[in-house]
């Protein structure tokens, strides 16, 4: 029997018919509505025909998470009066309750690609909806692609509709061909939000980590909210980890506490789903409940204001969560789950300073995820540069390259990037790209139940009291009754079942430490270590990894890391899953990573030769090399000199002069006086320090090189200039003494320092490639008295003062009154008398 009555309750049914007549005249739209107005249940039943307006029609609902799917497809289901697996059915991963009668069907937004894979018509659907679509995870993107693809090449007549909780739905109008954007009003009540920071600061979140003493501040804020307000408590945490330590401190609170996430069992989901049965409850939840979810009885939401997203690491072939700062949108989200029923309260772990410092809106995924899976699915769909595909935002082409080069090395993509045979069936595993090239080539090796075993253990992290030590883990899994023994129980059969009875490999035997490492190695090959000693290691893709001090594979000669993440302030990574393996198994998995040579490198200030196997960054055997590539010695003389400088040469003051010469010319004149710069040199050195660096084998043979000898092959000789740089840029300069002084080329200005009595009789200041020099004046003991760049005004207006000054302390020297009626000298005055 249809419930009606909660049917007309629902606040979006007043935005159904401005709906009905976009998708009736453009076929795409964008719903608009706040969560709770049951734009998740109403309008799948409504363009269902379930409602009784309109034809009967199949309707898709895709939504981001599991827990989301099946809660929706049972709400759907109770308004009717009905089961899940009737009109109203999902399927998630692992899980399909639908039937044949089944009109509505909700599933997730990484079953409906799977799908479109195998079926880009979608034979029978007459609608789609993309649930949640704000939250822009990658799926969600990728699959509205994919269906509007579909639209313009062989389905005109399919209608999608891109539902979203906020109202930040232009671009994704824009994206849908300027589709018309419908908006629907929540019934919202006021919502009181207090401030609640942490009395002592509190340290940053940084990798999973969070500070104990914020998880501590987050429990005595749900305490004070349990005795200020009435209603249940919904609280916001990053993680399952941080719900588990707080839900700890909460104990003895006058409450039942309830935790929702991901990994939570079906019946807690249905009990928090279902609402309170009397007493008072303290929700704890990650963000799955900012939108996705509805949990009836909330009036106060305490939030920590952290949530968790996806980082990747190429350089490190690292990819895990991070916890982060929520943003603001996340914010108003969390906090309107209060005002749902009636008037409430947030209590937010944050000053209000800081509020308006947080991003407006969560990243991307496309923008900050690991996109080997995207771009499997990519060339899966004959686009494998996504090039042609509508995202909101462009995949980032290094994360791109990276994805690339990793289905290139598992064989799902060929060198051109288009999929492979393999590659195909890859992508119908419902695994990330590197789980399903570990399933099917550890199927051959360990056999097809305990591939799939490990396989499930990597796709979803076991919990951190089964520890660090896979294998371990594994026996854990097999013998546990908890929660995530039973999810992975299931998903060991449903990738048992995905291999088929044909699969290779039955089973050779051997022990589950043996399996879970070969497995773990195929999966994550960059990620084979070996050991340095005291817990410390070296992973091929040249990342040092940690165990913590009481890890049991501390004194493994191998491992396999599976999971590890870097914390930004330290220099290695800290494994949290790993399996001990031999050689022989690391190379098996990581093969295509050995490399056998000849090395050749600038080691602590010496060329260093040797023949080198390596398997990525760790060396598997060295032996010195007597005769070594004389190439590959150039090459490293070259990285020597970038590494320490120029200065390996052998410089002299008149060489060190003629750079600063040409350096000048270069600044003032231009090509073709060359440039002189280190860089230009070291870019350079096949112009200016051959035959000599090629015969040079060691650094002391740099060390005999004659810098000035080699600087002047630049100078330019096919055009003539060279005979002129005497003229341009002398290296003295000859005054009315005599004497020949040597300019300094060192500032912007050529520099000439010379006594003062030596320039008697100059008028005019000297010039150099038509700059005047500065002219440093200096007294009978050759300290500086005066600096000009016009002599002519000097003597004029400035030679009086120092005359002054100076003449007493210098008496045997000349001071003439008129210093251009006497001859220049270096002399005293007696000397000059005598001569």
């Amino acid at each position: 029997m249809i419930r009606t009555e909660a049917l007309d309750r629902l606040p979006v049914r007043t935005a159904v018919p401005a709906l009905r007549r976009a998708l009736d005249d453009r076929g795409v739209a964008v719903l608009c509505a706040p969560p709770g107005t049951g734009k998740t249940t109403l309008v799948p039943l409504v363009l269902a025909g379930l409602t009784g307006e309109g034809p009967v029609r199949r309707v898709v609902v895709a939504e981001p998470r599991r827990i989301a799917a099946r809660a929706a497809a049972r709400r759907m289901a109770w308004l009717l009066g009905e089961q899940p697996g009737g009109r109203i059915g999902f399927t998630v991963r692992g899980e399909r309750v639908v039937g044949r009668d089944t009109v509505v069907e909700v599933v997730t937004t990484g079953v409906l690609l799977q799908r479109l894979q195998r079926d880009q018509e979608l034979a029978g659907v007459d609608a789609v909806i993309i649930d949640e679509c704000h939250e822009r995870h990658l799926d969600a993107d990728t699959v509205a692609a994919f269906l509007l693809d579909v639209r313009e090449a062989i389905r005109p007549d399919l209608r999608l509709v891109a539902a979203s909780a906020t109202t930040d739905a232009e671009g994704w109008a824009r994206l849908l061909g300027d589709a018309p954007v419908v908006e629907a009003q929540g019934v919202s009540h006021p919502v009181e939000v207090l401030w609640a920071p942490p009395a002592r600061p509190v340290k940053p979140p940084h990798g999973m980590r969070v500070d104990p003493a914020l998880l501590t501040h987050v429990a005595a804020t749900v305490r004070r909210a349990l005795g200020e307000r009435e209603g249940d408590v919904l609280c916001f945490l990053p993680g399952v980890g941080e719900i588990g330590r707080v839900a700890g401190q909460l104990a003895g609170v006058d409450a039942e506490v309830l935790q929702v996430h991901g990994r939570a069992p079906a019946a807690v989901q249905d009990a928090v789903l279902a609402g309170s049965s009397g007493g008072r409850r303290v929700v704890l939840a990650t963000s799955v409940a900012e939108s996705s979810l509805t949990v009836p009885g909330v009036r106060v939401v305490v939030d920590s204001g952290l949530a968790r997203e996806p980082r990747t690491d190429h350089a490190r072939g690292l990819s895990a969560l991070t916890t982060v700062r929520a943003s603001q949108a996340a914010g108003r989200q969390r906090a309107g789950r209060a005002g749902r029923e009636a008037p409430g309260a947030v209590y937010r772990c944050w000053d209000q300073a800081e509020d308006g410092r947080l991003a407006r809106f969560p990243s991307p995924e496309i923008k900050v995820a690991d996109l080997a899976a995207f771009a499997l699915q990519a060339a899966c769909w004959g686009d494998p540069g996504a090039s042609s595909l509508a995202l909101l935002d462009p995949p980032p082409a290094g994360a791109m390259g990276a994805a690339r080069e990793v289905l290139e090395a598992i064989g799902a993509v060929d060198g051109g990037g288009r999929v492979t045979e393999r590659g195909v069936r890859m992508s119908r595993l419902g695994l990330h790209p590197r789980l399903a090239r570990a399933l099917l080539d550890g199927a051959r090796e360990v056999g097809a139940r305990r591939a799939a075993e490990v396989v499930a253990l990597l796709s979803e992290e076991p919990p951190r009291e089964y520890g660090d030590d896979l294998a371990a883990a594994l026996r854990t899994a097999r013998r546990g009754q908890d929660g995530y023994a039973a999810r992975w129980k299931q998903e060991v059969r449903r990738l048992s079942s995905s291999l088929g009875s044909g699969s290779p490999g039955t089973g050779k035997g051997g022990s589950d430490d043996a399996a879970a490492g070969l497995v773990a190695a195929l999966a994550f090959p960059e990620r084979v270590a070996r050991a340095r000693g005291d817990g410390a290691f070296l992973m091929a893709s040249g990342t040092g990894a940690e165990l913590r001090d009481s890890s049991r594979l501390r004194s493994a000669p191998w491992l396999a890391v599976a999971v590890a993440d870097r914390p930004s302030h330290a220099a290695s990574a800290r494994v949290r899953l790993a399996a001990v393996i031999d050689e022989s198994t690391a190379l098996l998995a990581s093969g295509h990573l050995r490399v056998r040579g000849e090395e050749v490198r600038w080691v602590d200030g010496e060329v260093v030769a040797r023949a080198v196997d390596r398997l990525g960054a760790v060396e598997l055997a060295v032996r010195p090399l007597k005769q070594p590539d004389p190439e590959l010695v150039r090459g490293a003389l070259v990285e020597g000199l970038r590494r320490e400088g120029l200065g390996l040469l052998r410089w002299t003051r008149d060489s060190e002069q003629l750079r600063l010469r040409l350096a000048f010319l270069h600044r003032v004149l231009g090509p073709p006086w060359p440039d002189v710069s280190d860089g230009a040199l070291l870019a350079g050195t096949g112009a200016w320090l051959e035959p000599e660096l090629s015969r040079a084998r060691r650094r002391a043979d740099l060390g005999r090189i004659d810098a000035g000898q080699a600087l002047r092959r630049l100078l330019p000789w096919a055009t003539g200039e060279a005979v002129r740089l005497d003229e341009l840029a002398p290296e003295r300069i000859e005054v009315p003494s005599g004497s020949r002084i040597r300019v300094e080329y060192g500032g912007e200005q050529p520099v000439l320092a010379v006594k003062l009595q030596e320039l008697f009789g100059m008028g005019e200041t000297p010039r150099v490639a038509g700059v005047p020099v500065l002219v440093h004046l200096l007294s009978p003991a050759g300290r500086p008295a005066a600096v000009t760049a016009d002599l002519a005004s000097f003597w004029q207006e400035g030679y009086r003062a120092v005359r002054a000054e100076l003449r007493g302390r210098y008496p045997k020297h000349p001071w003439p009154e008129d210093p251009a009626t006497v001859p220049a000298t270096r002399f005293t005055s007696a000397r000059l008398k005598r001569s």
